[in-house]
């Protein structure tokens, strides 16, 4: 008689659990599923930006004042961060980027859904390519704080959508040895997944709170 147990998700074995991957691999349902979600808070937040974007020029060309249903005051404007330089650091709205690239993030998502495996450079390259998105959207939160002097929620949206899929891509990689890493690590990525994201958005949190701390507070 033969037994057989449910399979388990990436993320949730032991290190023991988990010998250094060869050839291509696949993902569980969970990390595929958070990439279809993140991949289309993405979208989502690029879409609406977009789109306001484009309404904001169509009412400058008419000599008109538009403004985002976003704009809540003078703190969360998102009027303010369109129409900064900064919104077009590649000389074409940010946004547009986004659509792209989120809309490829749900893609991937959706064809490990489906049983998709891939080889240990396509990994690595998405990996890359979510690093150079933590860094972007980095250095956006510096302008938006300390430059801009506004937020827009929509971006906030798509910060953290890109900090849980790089995230959890990292660690997926390093749980399946494609990003070297000592076992020790590689068992404390899997029990302990959740802090780093958390603490990495909390920060962000706190540098938003301190940052207009009399605003908020008066």
């Amino acid at each position: 008689m033969t037994t057989t147990t449910a399979p388990r998700d990436d993320l949730a074995r032991t290190a023991e659990d988990a010998p250094v991957r060869r050839g291509a691999v696949g993902a569980g349902r969970a990390y595929a599923l958070l990439l279809v979600i993140t991949g289309l808070a993405g979208v989502l937040a690029a879409w609406v930006i977009t789109v306001d974007k484009f309404r904001l020029l169509e009412a400058e060309i008419a000599g008109e004042e538009f403004i985002p249903a976003c704009s809540l005051n003078p703190i969360v404007s998102c009027g303010d961060v369109m129409e900064s330089a900064q919104a077009e650091a590649f000389g074409f709205p940010n946004p547009v980027l986004g659509l792209v690239t989120y809309g490829i993030i749900v893609c991937v998502g959706m064809s490990l859904l489906a049983g998709a495996r891939f080889p240990r450079w396509y990994w690595l390259t998405m990996n890359a390519g979510m690093l150079f998105g933590v860094g972007f959207c980095t250095w956006l939160m510096y302008q938006s704080l300390y430059n801009i002097g506004s937020l827009c929620l929509w971006c906030n949206l798509a910060w953290v959508a890109t900090l849980l899929m790089f995230w959890y891509t990292t660690f997926r990689n390093v749980r399946n040895g494609f990003l070297p890493a000592p076992g020790w690590l590689r068992s404390t990525v899997t029990e302990f997944h959740w802090v780093i994201p958390a603490v990495h958005i909390g920060i962000i949190g706190m540098l938003i709170l301190t940052r207009w701390w009399s605003f908020w507070t008066s």
